[in-house]
């Protein structure tokens, strides 16, 4: 995600004195809903997991989770590439990949 995003996606809340409102604990609840939402999206959709004819709606709903994740890392005073930087780190020790390739286990549940 540019800078530049994230500097408007800030500006956005700003120019409404939204600020006041955001708190970690209602952030991440609206992430949650939103990321529900998301799920909807793909709810009954029986073999078409990709859902092509709903792209508008995920793209919509995806751009809630992501927006609400950059309102998170401000109210938190985390930088969102930093923390994902780390968190691939933390990933490629769980799953290197030549004992990750094309397995979808979960690091704990694959053998030594």
């Amino acid at each position: 995600m540019t800078e530049e995003t994230i500097r408007n996606v800030l500006k956005f809340r700003d120019a409404r004195n939204w600020k006041q409102f955001h708190n970690p604990k209602d952030l991440a609840i609206s992430i949650s809903l939103e990321a529900a939402e998301l799920l909807e999206v793909f709810q009954w959709s029986a073999e078409d997991v990709n859902c092509e004819e709903k792209q508008d709606k995920l793209r919509e709903e995806l751009a809630d989770v992501l927006i609400y994740c950059i309102l998170m890392a401000d109210i938190c005073g985390l930088e969102p590439d930093e923390i994902v930087r780390e968190k691939l780190k933390r990933n490629e020790e769980k799953y290197p990949v030549e004992k990750s390739y094309g397995s979808k286990e979960k690091y704990c549940e694959r053998e030594k």
